[in-house]
């Protein structure tokens, strides 16, 4: 079945049924391979993508629930917020097997727009739903903590100082 949805800002024709997960539709179809397959119930947050601004689990939200919604990958994101984690990422070394991390910048990048300045509590929920096997939880938090400083000094034409 064709299908068009919005992906990255573009209209994209694709084949499929409605009741095929997002994910398979962007890995197979349109080999957007940034999102991650990690379990495919929505336990891990490796697939975590952003519909209308949220993070969601692509494994297991079919394609008709998408219809004239927006979904944005990891390739398409934008912003303020995601360079400013990209930044953080780098700066304080997040990274080891690199497996989770697309979801978990994903995840980040969501909680940045709703909550610019995050406590602890909030990023520890936040993240809750993101499984990092490497165990590079408390690099992740410096590096969202990081980053939301970061963001708000790009946003208010500061020079920003890479921690």
């Amino acid at each position: 079945m064709k299908t068009t949805l919005n992906i990255n800002g573009k209209l994209t024709a694709v084949e499929a049924e409605p009741d095929t997960p997002l994910l398979w539709v962007l890995r197979g179809e349109l080999k957007l391979v940034g999102t991650k397959f990690g379990c495919g119930k929505a336990l891990c947050g490796a697939c975590t993508v952003h519909v209308d601004g949220k993070a969601v689990r692509s494994c297991v939200i079919p394609i008709a629930d998408i219809l004239a919604r927006e979904v944005r990958t990891i390739e398409g994101v934008q912003g303020t917020q995601i360079e400013a984690l990209r930044r953080a990422w780098t700066d304080i070394d997040v990274v080891q097997c690199g497996y989770c991390q697309s979801g978990q910048l994903m995840s980040a990048c969501a909680l940045l727009m709703q909550t610019p300045r995050p406590t602890d509590e909030e990023i520890d929920a936040a993240m809750s739903g993101n499984i990092c096997r490497c165990g590079t939880y408390p690099r992740i938090r410096a590096a969202i903590h990081a980053a939301a400083q970061n963001a708000a000094s790009d946003s208010q034409g500061i020079p920003v100082v890479n921690t």
